[in-house]
């Protein structure tokens, strides 16, 4: 890690991934296990969220979700 924080996710992985320059990476924590959990946001990760979230407002309904997230 360099002292801004910032960390390199090898080309191998990336190209695995679909991560291109300028790719948005979701950061979470499982803290259980202490982990980063890294999630690419490309097309198919937005894609596979279609219908998920039907007759709800996204923004609100991944608000809640993620302050759920928090709580437990």
């Amino acid at each position: 890690m360099t002292v801004k924080g910032q960390i390199v996710i090898p080309a191998k992985v990336r190209g695995q991934l679909g991560m291109k320059k300028g790719t948005r990476v979701q950061v979470d924590v499982d803290e259980s296990t202490q982990r980063i959990i890294l999630t690419p946001i490309t097309r198919e990760y937005i894609e596979g969220l279609r219908g998920r979230y039907k007759g709800k407002g996204l923004l609100k309904a991944l608000a809640a979700e993620k302050k759920h997230e928090r709580e437990t």
